[in-house]
């Protein structure tokens, strides 16, 4: 028997011993573990199809490679979850590591959405406009586009030769007179009755067709209408759609790259150099190129590409519209999961277009990889500079710099963007509604800022903050820092001259001479380019919120009149004054305002 004091003076398991442990009491079914360390951090979160056999792999050390030892080693707690096939841990895996960033995993840096163009269908006169989020808006949607740039490129084609409405439904209703838009011939002005609602919608269709790869069709439909007004002698007429056809033929020459059998697919090419990578990937619906992305994934120098490809594909469309075909440069890994999974195929071509396509994407990740790597050299140079210009101890890994905006103190609001020896980060930006500060007092800002940010002590900590403010400013921050316990962050506050000319800006540290960079340094350009990135995101952001309040109406003060009521009813009015001059029956008709509501609003 042992003993009560001889359990109490055992150590608990830790590493190779607790995965041995563990291994023995796992089930030989698929499924997804999670290993964690002392502090319930998740290290790695990996998937298998025998859980007792994947765990037991990292008992064996001599086959192990140095990172996944020191992995290894800092495990205390090891968590499963048993899945009913592989595909089904795969998908689990990947949108764990999106959840919870393990540190060991390979992780995408890719938490946005991408932007569609969108033909809505709520009026007899359908309009585009650009798209994100929830397709909750009844209408036809058209992508994803690689970027808003790629979208406002064809929505402007869109408008030149098809001319189909852009402006919003209340604009669209509240029209008495055409637009610039319909006077540079981007719009038919329907708003106004000068196009029939037939020949609108004629627009509309074609529009559609260009949208879903027709163009060739569209072309041939628009060489009729110019043979149609030539033999009427309307040659004016016919020298338009001469001009439209010779639009589109250039638009098709530039965009197109239509390959037999690839109408919707996504094109992905990895480049490995130096333990960096980059994946280029084209988005390619209805035969028209919707633009391009470059990913940096973060893993071990060691990793091989077609892991890197498998984690990528794997968390990419966790949250995106997968496309039928997949073409690659190499397969990944877990090729037949993932396409059992996702419900997609995924290709390899040898030989062709296709070949020269992926030729052409792994030319653009191969590129990209140089710059990428050239701006992180840049970078590291940089913070060395600044390590020797302001006397720090050590080089900086990462820089924090705050600002304020507010217009006569109102829509305040505080802003923090975050840069490293990597670049900007800007997943860690951070906007802060000024709540409790006075907005004609910069110092309070600040502070409430600056409090609001480092009093969750438990996240990741700049080694410079840089302030848009004197020594003032400076002290302010120190304030907040001494009070909440934090050591070890260098403040700095950036002004410029007395002139206020950029390039003679000085530099206030706490008990330290004003420091003066050399004018044309890269260290001084890259702290000016910090601190107009800083004052760009807060101005940003002041805007926006100064929008926000803007559309604020009576309707707002009116008790049980909630956001959807009050979308509702401007949706069907078209403005507060209507709504004020509908009489009790007009409100009742609208859907979602009982006569009970209607007497509120009326007697309002």
């Amino acid at each position: 028997m042992i003993s009560q004091d001889k359990k109490k003076n055992e150590k608990p398991l830790k590493g190779v011993n607790l995965l041995k442990k563990e291994a023995k009491t796992l089930p030989e079914a698929s499924g997804v573990y999670r290993m964690k360390n002392t502090l319930g951090e998740v290290l790695y979160v990996g998937k298998t199809r025998n859980l007792r056999s994947r765990v037991n792999s990292y008992t064996l050390e001599n086959r192990l490679s140095l990172r996944i030892k020191r992995m290894v080693s800092l495990v205390t707690e090891l968590e499963i979850t048993v899945t009913k096939s592989e595909s089904e841990a795969l998908l689990l895996e990947q949108s764990e590591i999106k959840r919870l960033k393990p540190r060991y995993n390979i992780l995408l840096k890719d938490d946005k959405s991408y932007p569609y163009i969108l033909m809505t269908e709520d009026t007899d006169y359908p309009r585009i406009t650009r798209h994100r989020g929830s397709k909750n808006i009844k209408g036809l949607y058209f992508g994803p586009f690689a970027s808003g740039k790629a979208v406002t490129e064809t929505i402007e084609i869109i408008q030149n030769i098809l001319q189909i409405r852009t402006c919003s439904n209340n604009m669209f209703k509240s029209r008495k007179r055409p637009c610039l838009q319909y006077h540079i011939k981007r719009c038919t002005a329907p708003c106004t009755g000068l196009v029939t609602e037939k020949k609108y919608q004629e627009q509309v269709k074609r529009t559609v067709m260009f949208l879903s790869g027709k163009s060739q069709e569209l072309q041939t439909a628009f060489a009729a209408e110019m043979r149609k007004a030539s033999e009427k002698e309307e040659y004016e007429l016919a020298a338009k759609w001469r001009d439209k056809i010779q639009a589109l033929t250039a638009i098709q020459a530039k965009q197109s790259i239509y390959i037999k059998g690839l109408e919707n697919a996504d094109v992905i090419a990895i480049h490995k150099e130096r333990g960096h990578s980059a994946i280029e990937i084209f988005f390619i619906r209805n035969g028209l190129q919707y633009g391009s992305r470059t990913f940096f994934p973060k893993h071990d120098e060691g990793e091989t590409k077609e892991n890197i490809l498998s984690a990528f594909i794997g968390q990419f469309y966790m949250n995106k519209p997968v496309p039928k075909n997949i073409l690659v440069n190499v397969y990944p890994t877990d090729k037949e999961i993932l396409c059992e999974a996702l419900s997609l195929q995924i290709h390899k071509p040898y030989t062709g277009d296709k070949q020269r396509l992926i030729e052409m994407a792994e030319d653009n990740a191969r590129m990209a990889l140089l710059r990428e790597e050239q701006n992180i050299k840049n970078n590291k140079e940089i913070f060395a500079k600044i390590q020797k210009a302001f006397s720090l101890d050590t080089v900086p890994q990462r820089i924090e710099v705050y600002d304020n905006s507010h217009l006569q103190g109102t829509s305040a609001v505080g802003a923090m963007i975050a840069v490293s020896q990597n670049g900007f980060e800007k997943s860690g930006y951070r906007r802060f509604n000024i709540k409790q500060a006075r907005t004609d007092d910069d110092f309070a800002m600040m502070k409430e800022v600056l409090y609001r940010r480092f009093k969750n002590t438990e996240t990741v900590l700049p080694d410079i903050i840089l302030i848009d403010g004197g020594l003032g400013q400076v002290h302010k921050a120190e304030e907040v820092l001494s009070a909440l316990g934090i050591k070890n962050i260098t403040v700095i506050g950036i002004a410029k001259g007395k002139d206020r000319n950029a390039g003679r800006e000085r530099f206030f540290m706490k008990d330290k001479d004003v420091v003066l960079l050399e004018q044309n340094s890269s260290e001084m350009f890259f702290m000016q380019r910090i601190r107009d990135e800083a004052h760009r995101f807060a101005i940003t952001s002041h805007r926006a919120k100064r929008a926000k309040n803007f559309i604020k109406s009576e309707l707002d003060e009116i008790e049980g009149i909630g956001a959807k009521r009050k979308k509702a009813l401007l949706n069907h009015f078209g403005s507060v004054r209507a709504v004020k001059e509908a009489d009790l029956k007009t409100l009742m008709s609208v859907k979602g305002i009982s006569k009970a509501a209607a007497l509120k609003i009326k007697s309002h």
